[in-house]
């Protein structure tokens, strides 16, 4: 089995990052998404509220896990997990400039290739921090985020009964 992780803070989850992952699960056999915590960085989202949004954005498609990475080595997590590949998605120069010397780091220490993704257009100008200022400043970011990650920056929780529609990947 071809396993991948999708690492990230995912916080919040936007439409950019769906589209690489969905894009990678037509790659190989599972992706998980390693929902990561880096203690350096303030989030707007606990862990479990993280979790949840991802896992509700991607409960209907099958070969796509998520779970929370835990600490340590992203090598000794995947190693742990059977993972033969990192997918990270590109937007710009300067994401693959901060990527390449990890994705290198990560190959000589465990022998785990990373695999880039190019962002769709649409979505290139997306980041989590950018939608976060957004909303707080009052804009609309309903078309940049799934339906879980609106409803928690909009403080809704409540059971959401309405389907979920997703969009396989174009391969």
């Amino acid at each position: 089995m071809r396993r991948a992780v999708c690492p990230g803070s995912f916080d919040p989850i936007h439409k950019g990052h769906i589209e690489v992952i969905t894009r990678a699960s037509g790659l190989f056999d599972e992706v998980i998404v390693a929902i990561s915590t880096n203690y350096t960085k303030k989030y707007r989202f606990t862990l479990s509220e993280r979790l949840e949004m991802a896992r509700t954005t991607f409960s209907a498609l099958s070969g796509i896990t998520v779970e929370a990475m835990g600490e340590g080595l992203l090598t000794e997590y995947c190693h742990a997990r059977g993972v033969c590949a990192i997918v990270k998605g590109l937007r710009s120069s300067s994401d693959f400039d901060y990527e390449l010397p990890m994705a290198t780091m990560n190959r000589q220490l465990s022998g785990v290739e990373t695999v880039f993704l190019p962002g769709d257009s649409r979505y290139l100008h997306l980041s989590s921090t950018l939608i976060k200022e957004v909303h707080a400043l009052g804009g609309d970011v309903s078309d940049f985020v799934p339906r879980a990650a609106l409803r928690r920056l909009q403080g809704d929780v409540g059971p959401d009964t309405r389907p979920v529609t997703v969009v396989p990947p174009r391969l």
